[in-house]
């Protein structure tokens, strides 16, 4: 498989993930640079009703998932061109090591945009940079994943 081919491959494997769905997840960037990912306000998201807010684990998980992405993104440079059963096989195999969140404002917007970029890799494993904004570009969030990408 070529680098151009990459996107829609993995666009295609992150929107058969029932999570992702159920979140609303979209890749919107995806390269050696940064991961991104963006999802609408929905009420069934909400962690206080009474602020109507984002529930902290949805917050989390969208790190995660973004920092998995940017992860999956920098391992897959090592690798250049490889058939699709082998890139099935490797992307099976990464996986979350450790994640913190930090939440720095509420979860308010109507869009959200979680990007990812990478502060290390190496053979084993990649560390990331998560954070998390609205559409208006407000920071609601940043986290720090280490992921196992070999």
């Amino acid at each position: 498989m070529h680098a151009d081919q990459l996107l829609p491959f993995i666009a295609n494997t992150f929107d058969q993930m029932p999570f992702n769905r159920l979140l609303g997840l979209k890749v919107t960037r995806f390269d050696e640079q940064q991961a991104e990912v963006r999802f609408d306000w929905a009420g069934q998201l909400v962690g206080n009703p009474v602020q109507q807010i984002l529930h902290g684990g949805v917050i989390a998980s969208v790190l995660d998932v973004v920092g998995g992405l940017m992860a999956v993104s920098s391992a897959l440079t090592r690798l250049g061109d490889i058939a699709d059963a082998e890139l099935a096989e490797k992307l099976g195999k990464m996986s979350t090591i450790d994640i913190r969140t930090d939440y720095l404002r509420p979860g308010r917007g109507q869009q959200f945009i979680a990007t990812a970029q990478v502060i290390r890799t190496g053979n084993k494993v990649c560390v990331c940079r998560m954070e998390l904004h609205n559409e208006q570009g407000t920071h609601i969030a940043l986290g720090t994943g280490t992921y196992l990408v070999g």
